[in-house]
């Protein structure tokens, strides 16, 4: 070998090149620069509009072909000076959108999941739970700016990111990046739909209390969900979210106004903690597991949220953005749980305001406005789901598009209002979908791409980042097995 290599050359070699390991090298070279090469190909930039480029097909992606960067060359890349942002957010109007995003009806379900906890176990279990779900955000938010730099991408969205990360990983990934976007738009929808199905039901239940007690009347629960079907279709016949915007302002000055005076009455004549299971079965955990995540998840919004901040660095980190707002709804949700399930312990109810007495206005008043800024939040909660599956149908009408997409509106409505009739159970419902599709987007999802998007630079020392990934994986399953499990057999016997 020596002499065959040593004869080739005219000029002497240097005294490493003699060995049969720059042979090795040059083949190993040669590989990786012929799989680069073909990453190249396949690899693709998401958010096209962003960068005025059609989308091109390759590799089962949809999208416009970009070249792959080595971290070392990716390093001098600074996705945050070059996103285009018409109107940026500061640091404020970000924490509060992020407030906004995560405090929904969920925080009225809490002293139900209290319940299937039990008083000091649900307390710390909250919390556990509340700091997982947040670094399951920081995991997915880091992988977005290092994908962001080897791609060259100013931005990625949620979906966007389990594509480029698929892209960028082993080979053997590439032709499952497509499968991978479709997935966890799947389950965006899924999990947006079956939050309007919980508002139908929220919103029939409440306004049924209120009607039953002033009218001497008992109709069942789906004759108020088939009479919100027209009011729900024309509102979300509304197809520019700037229109929405002060149905939004209504609803959070309701809701505000109605959590308020909740809080008066839990807060009044409360019994003692002794009075409290501290601990509840642990059959019941599941459901509790499913309630808290469905409350506590406002991953579909976090993506949005750092891709139109002014300082996007300032999003994760400490403090950041989002361990603030995350830290104030964490302790929300868990002071919400704990004094409603104080104060009304074996009686709670799928929505805390249930509890509330029927004999006085006030509380009767609670009841309507709740319902009232629910139903204004349909629409806003209907708005995402519609767009993605709208963006990915509407390449198939070239004529009558505007009757198309409206007539979509129109059976997705109807189609929330059908599901919440066949389920009007609430705590159940509101556990199902928890854990479903939250512990798979908040919990299994980001540990996944985090796994593929470090796989070729090392998992960190004795495989850390692998083993912490797996016990999250492994914790989503587990939470998505038993929650779904329990909450299924819920919703059956509350029909038999």
């Amino acid at each position: 070998m020596d002499r065959i290599h040593k004869s080739s050359s005219k000029t002497p070699l240097a005294p490493t090149e003699y060995s049969e390991f720059p042979i090795i090298t040059q083949y190993d070279q040669r590989k990786q620069s012929a799989r680069t090469e073909l990453r190249d190909s396949l690899y693709t930039k998401v958010k096209a509009e962003m960068n005025d480029v059609p989308a091109a097909q390759a590799a089962g992606s949809t999208l416009p072909l970009v070249q792959l960067r080595k971290d070392e060359e990716a390093g001098e890349y600074n996705p945050f000076e070059h996103r285009k942002v018409a109107h940026p957010t500061t640091n404020t109007e970000t924490l509060v959108h992020l407030l906004k995003g995560s405090l929904g009806s969920g925080i009225l379900a809490m002293p139900l999941a209290f319940l299937n906890a039990g008083l000091w176990f649900g307390l710390i279990a909250t919390f556990a739970i509340g700091i997982i779900c947040t670094y399951c955000v920081h995991i997915l938010v880091k992988c977005s700016h290092i994908l962001c730099r080897r791609a060259q991408i100013p931005s990625l969205g949620f979906a966007d990111i389990a594509e480029t990360a698929f892209l960028a990983g082993p080979d053997g990934l590439h032709k499952w990046s497509r499968f991978a976007r479709f997935i966890i738009n799947l389950f965006l929808v899924v999990d947006l739909i079956g939050c309007c199905c919980v508002y139908v039901v929220f919103v029939a239940t409440n306004i049924k209390q209120v009607v039953d007690h002033y009218y001497s009347v008992d109709l069942d629960v789906r004759v108020y969900m088939a009479a919100l079907l027209l009011p729900l279709i024309l509102i979300n016949l509304i197809r520019n979210l700037k229109y929405l915007t002060p149905f939004s302002m209504v609803a959070n000055v309701l809701i505000a106004a109605g959590m308020g005076i909740t809080m008066w009455y839990i807060l009044t004549d409360t019994p003692s903690v002794s009075e409290r299971h501290a601990v509840a079965d642990f059959k019941q955990w599941p459901m509790f597991f499913g309630t808290v995540i469905f409350a506590l998840e406002g991953i579909g919004v976090v993506m949005s949220l750092e891709n139109n901040m002014k300082s996007p660095q300032h999003f994760i980190g400490c403090p950041g953005v989002l361990n603030t707002g995350m830290a104030f709804v964490v302790g929300l949700y868990a002071s919400v749980g704990f004094l409603g399930y104080l104060k009304y312990g074996e009686e709670t109810k799928g929505s805390i305001t249930l509890n509330l007495p029927t004999e006085e206005i006030l509380a009767q008043s609670v009841k309507l406005m709740i319902a009232i800024a629910i139903f204004l939040t349909y629409s806003l909660q209907f708005y995402v789901p519609m767009e993605i599956l709208w963006k990915n149908l509407k390449g198939n009408f070239n004529e009558h598009r505007n009757a198309a997409e409206y007539s979509l509106r129109i059976g997705l409505v109807i189609l929330t209002v059908g599901i919440a009739a066949a389920i009007p159970n609430l705590g159940p419902f509101i556990s199902l979908i928890g854990a479903v599709c939250l512990s798979t987007l908040g919990l299994i999802f980001p540990s996944v791409i985090e796994i593929v998007t470090y796989w070729e630079d090392g998992m960190g020392r004795f495989n850390w980042r692998l083993w912490k990934n797996i016990l999250l994986i492994l914790f989503g399953i587990i939470g998505f097995i038993t929650g779904t499990y329990v909450s299924v057999i819920e919703i059956i016997e509350s029909h038999l």
